[in-house]
């Protein structure tokens, strides 16, 4: 069983819902990277995905690319995101720890490579939006081998597909709340819990829902019929103004901000409590 399955099987027990943070690799340092993501599993995050920075992020919204731009910009390299899981798994995190990427670094590093070492550094899944289940073969091979889950992305636009795309998946599968690019959005679309409903009936793989979700209210709303709840650009728009404070040197700013990121992490995992 892996990492990501036994953390669903406990939480079904406990009658919890996921919550599963994204922060970008390397903002606003490799070296707060880690410490948020300790702080992180400590406040309540079931597991936590890792942002790989890269140049063109056809997935994500403003804020992420910003946070992208700024890990780029620090020298953060693929690289460091397995010697990051290394230091994350020696310091103690213990919860599944999932790599987010896209899949032209995937290739110029080299599929098996890329799997093998996130397999060697402690990560448990990897998730490549811009990976078109018809052209995936390679990479669910290199997964099963080296026994990492890649965890695929089922939209609103995935209808026809979705029981081929499930079928392949390890993990859970994510389920993209809205059509666009990851943000905050006011509101859940209507539609969502039906759209959640079919792609549960298509697999027993647990699901979570991510693109858009930004407070514990949506949160509560989202545990009344999904596995887990993915939150990013609400929890690195938070760590934007820690990179601020830190520019500045302001230190009491930056310590103002980091408390301010662990108390809504803390509020968002609430409502997903048993």
């Amino acid at each position: 069983m892996s990492r990501i399955q036994a953390t669903f099987e406990r939480l079904k027990r406990q009658s919890e819902t996921a919550f599963i943070p994204f922060i970008a690799l390397g903002d606003p340092s490799l070296q707060w990277t880690e410490r948020i993501a300790e702080e992180l599993e400590r406040v309540g995050a079931d597991m936590l995905e890792l942002g790989i920075p890269y140049s063109d992020p056809l997935a994500d919204g403003p804020v992420i690319q910003q946070a992208a731009l700024r890990a780029l910009l620090q020298g953060t390299k693929i690289t460091d995101a397995f010697d990051t899981v290394v230091n994350l798994r020696r310091s103690g995190v213990t919860i599944p720890l999932i790599l987010f990427t896209y899949v032209n670094p995937v290739l110029q590093f080299g599929i098996d490579r890329f799997f093998e070492s996130a397999r060697t550094a402690g990560a448990d899944g990897v998730i490549i939006p811009d990976l078109p289940y018809e052209e995936s073969e390679e990479a669910r091979l290199a997964a099963a081998k080296f026994e990492v889950d890649l965890i695929p992305l089922v939209a609103p636009t995935s209808k026809q597909r979705i029981e081929k795309i499930v079928a392949e998946a390890s993990g859970f599968v994510y389920c993209v709340s809205s059509l666009g690019v990851t943000g905050t959005r006011d509101q859940l679309p209507d539609e969502l819990p039906a759209f959640v409903a079919e792609v549960k009936s298509a697999t027993s793989l647990p699901v979570a829902v991510g693109f858009g979700v930004s407070t514990p209210d949506q949160a509560s709303v989202i545990r009344t019929f999904a596995d887990g709840v993915i939150v990013g650009s609400a929890l690195v728009r938070k760590i934007a103004a820690m990179a601020d404070a830190i520019a500045a040197n302001d230190s009491d700013g930056t310590d103002r901000t980091f408390q301010d990121l662990l108390a809504f992490a803390a509020s968002l995992k609430e409502p997903l409590r048993g």
